[in-house]
C-alpha cells in the first residue's frame, strides 16, 4: 500500500498494521509523517497539562493579593484551629504554598502509573483521556472559585484532580520514545517536553491577563473587588481555570482523531484500553490520596522536614503496591517485565541525577509566584534594620506578575538545546558543566533571598535575585535535555522507555517538595536556607554524574 493511503488508513484505524521505525524505507515512506502527526499533537495537550497542573502556584499568588485587598474575601481557616488566618501574613503565605504542593504530590504519584502505561492502554488512547479528565478540574476550580466563602478542602480536592496534568508527561515522553528512531529521539523528546513545559510559562502568561475581564458570562460569575494601592479593582480568579476548558476540548479532539496506537503495545479494543487506564489512574489517585492525607496532617513534634519526604515515599510505595496487587493478570504480567527495571542500578542513578534536574524547574515553577510576593513584597525590618514586630506591604515591590513566567519559559524552551548540546558533546560531560552552574547560582539565589529580607527596600535586590533565577531555570532546562538524552544510551529500548517514565515521575515530586520545603521556611523565616540545602543536594548529584557517567574510567561513557 502506497505510505499516503496507508496513512489515511492508519488515521482509521488508529493502529498501524506495521511499525518498525529503525526501518529507514518504512520510515522515509510512512513511519515519519505519522510519527510527526503525533508528536505536534501531543505537544500541545501536553502544554495544557502541565498549565492546568500547576496552575495552582498562580491561583494561590491571586487569592493571597485578592484576600490583602479585601481580608473578608477567601480568609481561610484550613489548619490554624478553625480561626481565620487575619493578618498572620506568613501564615497565610505558608497555606497558599499547600495548593501547589497537594497538586504537585498528586501529579507526581500519577506519573507512576503513567510510566507504565503506554504498553497496556495504547498512546492515543492515554492521550485523549489525560486531556479529558483535566477538563473537570478545570470547569470545577472555575466554578468554585467564583465563591469567595468557597471552602479550603474544596480547593484541596480540586488541586489534588489536577494532578492529571503532572502525570501525563510519564505517559506523553514514553509514548513519543516508541514513534522515533533512536538517532531522533533526542530532538523528538527534547520538542515534546520542551514545548510541554512550556504550558508553565504560558500559563503564568495567560492567568495574569484574563483574570482582569469578564469574558465567560454568566459562567464566569461575579468578580472579586479589592482595594489595593489606592485603587480599586475587579479580578476574576476563576477565569484562570475556566479558561482552560474550551482549549482542552479543542485539543482533546485532535488527540481522538488523529493520534495513533501502535501495534506493539496490543492494548485491546479502545472501550477496554480506556477501562485499563481509568483503574490506574484510580489506583495513582489512591496512593496520592494517602500522601495527601499525611501531608495535611498533624503529625505534632515531628519535624516538618522529615514529613515531607515520609509522605513522598508512602506515596510511591503505596502506588506501586496497588499496581502490584490489584490489577487484572494481563496488566499485571505487562507491569512485571517492565518492573525489572528496578533490578538495575542506573536507574537508580539516572533518577537521582533527573530529579535535579527536572524537578527544580518544576518545583520552582510550582512555588515561584507565591516566593517572590512574599520576599519582595513584603518588609521585615525597620530603617534601622531592626525586625518589625509583623512584616508589612511594601510600597515599591516590583510588580511580580510582569516576570514570573520569564524563568519558566526560559527553562522550557532552552530544554532541546541541553539534548543538542548531549548529541554533540555527551551527556554526562554537559550535566556535569550543567549542574556546576546549578550549584552556584542556587547559593547566590539564597543570598540575595537572605539580602532581601534584612532589608528595608527588598525591592533593589529584585533584578540580581531574577536574573539569578533566570540562569538557574535555564540549567534546569540544560540538564532535562542532557540528562533525558542519557538513558536512550544507557538502556535498552525495551528498558529505556520505562525510565523515561519512572524517572519522571519521581522527578515530578519536587513540584511538591520543593513548596513544602520553602513552606518550612517561610514558617521558620529563613527561606534561604532553602536555596542552600537545595544547593547542597546539586552538589552530590555531581558526585553521582561524574563516578558513573563523566570519568575517565566510567562504567557507562554517555
Amino acid at each position: 500500500m502506497p505510505g499516503g493511503s496507508q496513512e489515511q488508513a492508519t488515521i482509521m484505524t488508529r493502529t498501524p498494521e506495521r511499525w518498525d521505525v529503525e526501518d529507514n524505507a518504512f520510515w522515509e515512506s510512512t513511519g515519519k509523517s505519522i510519527a510527526n502527526r503525533n508528536l505536534w499533537i501531543s505537544i500541545p495537550n501536553l502544554l495544557c497539562g502541565f498549565s492546568v497542573w500547576l496552575y495552582w502556584g498562580m491561583i494561590a499568588k491571586i487569592l493571597a493579593r485578592i484576600h490583602n485587598g479585601n481580608p473578608e474575601l477567601f480568609n481561610f481557616t484550613f489548619g490554624n484551629d478553625g480561626e481565620p488566618y487575619g493578618a498572620n501574613k506568613a501564615g497565610y503565605a505558608a497555606l497558599m504554598l499547600t495548593l501547589p504542593a497537594v497538586a504537585g504530590l498528586m501529579g507526581a504519584t500519577l506519573r507512576i502509573p503513567n510510566s507504565f502505561m503506554i504498553a497496556i492502554c495504547g498512546g492515543r488512547n492515554v492521550k485523549f483521556m489525560t486531556t479529558v479528565l483535566l477538563i473537570l478540574p478545570a470547569l470545577g476550580a472555575g466554578l468554585a472559585l467564583r465563591d469567595p466563602n468557597v471552602s479550603f478542602t474544596t480547593l484541596i480536592i480540586l488541586a489534588a484532580m489536577s494532578g492529571v496534568g503532572g502525570g501525563a508527561f510519564a505517559s506523553s515522553m514514553s509514548n513519543i520514545s516508541f514513534f522515533f528512531p533512536k538517532r531522533m529521539q533526542g530532538l523528538a523528546l527534547g520538542l515534546n517536553a520542551g514545548l510541554g513545559n512550556a504550558g508553565v510559562s504560558v500559563m503564568q502568561f495567560l492567568i495574569p491577563w484574563i483574570i482582569t475581564r469578564g469574558v465567560f458570562g454568566a459562567l464566569g460569575g461575579a468578580p472579586q473587588p479589592i482595594f489595593e494601592d489606592g485603587v480599586s479593582r475587579q479580578l476574576w480568579v476563576q477565569n484562570g481555570a475556566l479558561v482552560w476548558v474550551p482549549i482542552m476540548t479543542f485539543f482533546g479532539i485532535l488527540a481522538w482523531f488523529f493520534m495513533n496506537n501502535l501495534p506493539q503495545h496490543k492494548c485491546g479494543s479502545t472501550p477496554v484500553a480506556i477501562g485499563k487506564y481509568l483503574w490506574l489512574t484510580i489506583l495513582g489517585f489512591a496512593g496520592g490520596a494517602l500522601g495527601i492525607w499525611m501531608l495535611i496532617s498533624d503529625w505534632g513534634a515531628v519535624p516538618v522536614l522529615l514529613k515531607i519526604p515520609v509522605t513522598l515515599v508512602a506515596s510511591v510505595i503505596a502506588t506501586l503496591l496497588l499496581m502490584r496487587f490489584l490489577t487484572p493478570t494481563d496488566t499485571r504480567n505487562k507491569l512485571q517485565s517492565q518492573f525489572a527495571i528496578f533490578n538495575n542500578k542506573h536507574n537508580w542513578a539516572m533518577t537521582w541525577l533527573y530529579t535535579m534536574t527536572f524537578g527544580s524547574f518544576i518545583g520552582y515553577a510550582n512555588a515561584f509566584p507565591v516566593l517572590i510576593d512574599l520576599i519582595f513584597g513584603q518588609i521585615n525590618v525597620g530603617p534601622d534594620g531592626a525586625p518589625l514586630a509583623s512584616s508589612i506591604a511594601n510600597p515599591h515591590a516590583p510588580v511580580t506578575a510582569n516576570f514570573i513566567w520569564i524563568g519558566a519559559g526560559v527553562g522550557a524552551l532552552i530544554r532541546p538545546v541541553g539534548g543538542w548540546l548531549a548529541d554533540k558533546f555527551g551527556g554526562a560531560r554537559v550535566t556535569q558543566w550543567d549542574t556546576w552552574i546549578m550549584v552556584a547560582s542556587t547559593i547566590l539565589a539564597g543570598y540575595f533571598v537572605y539580602l532581601a529580607r534584612m532589608s528595608p527596600t527588598p525591592e533593589v535586590y529584585f533584578v540580581p535575585f531574577l536574573v539569578t533565577f533566570i540562569v538557574l531555570f535555564a540549567t534546569t532546562g540544560i540538564g532535562n535535555g542532557s540528562t533525558f538524552r542519557m538513558i536512550p544510551i544507557i538502556f535498552s529500548k525495551e528498558q529505556a522507555g520505562p525510565v523515561l517514565g519512572w524517572t519522571s515521575a519521581i522527578a515530578a515530586y519536587g513540584a511538591y517538595f520543593i513548596p513544602e520545603v520553602f513552606a518550612t521556611q517561610i514558617r521558620a523565616g529563613t527561606p534561604e536556607y532553602a536555596l542552600y540545602g537545595f544547593a547542597l543536594y546539586y552538589a552530590s548529584c555531581l558526585a553521582v554524574n561524574w563516578w558513573f557517567y563523566a570519568r575517565k574510567n566510567a562504567e557507562i561513557k554517555c
